[in-house]
């Protein structure tokens, strides 16, 4: 088990899918007036072509890297900050990815939520095979 910042206070995968209660729910606090929170959603086109399904992979060590990215991009303002990314097959309209960071103001929880969602597509290593309608198909984050 991970012993760092208790701040992050969800940091997962799942192969299930993902719920923004229980994300909200992870980063509520009666300190915090503000939550900035990002939901990623499997959308219709991609590069002008229809998409049919999302299939998310990830390094074993992922987990561990998403823990450490939340940790680095906290700042002394912050409440909690919870993220939760799914893996597995996922059609249009799914949900990908959530991040939530609550604060006592808004700014810096807005600041930091998309902080976190940068640098999480960046340095986790997740990786997605995008399929398109046409037949055609792209891995993304190699």
């Amino acid at each position: 088990m991970t012993t760092g910042d208790p701040r992050v206070r969800l940091a997962d995968l799942r192969d299930s899918e993902l719920s923004v209660t229980d994300v909200l729910g992870a980063v509520s606090d009666p300190g915090a007036g503000g939550i900035g929170l990002f939901v990623g959603q499997v959308r219709t086109q991609d590069h002008a072509k229809a998409v049919e399904l999302l299939d998310y992979s990830a390094h074993p060590s992922a987990i561990d890297e998403l823990r450490k990215v939340g940790e680095e991009v906290l700042t002394d303002d912050i409440t909690a900050l919870a993220a939760v990314h799914r893996i597995g097959r996922l059609r249009v309209g799914d949900i990908a990815v959530v991040v939530a960071v609550s604060a006592p103001h808004r700014g810096p929880a807005l600041s930091v939520c998309t902080a976190m969602i940068d640098t999480l597509k960046a340095r986790v290593p997740i990786w997605k095979h995008q399929v398109f309608l046409d037949g055609s198909d792209e891995w993304v984050g190699l």
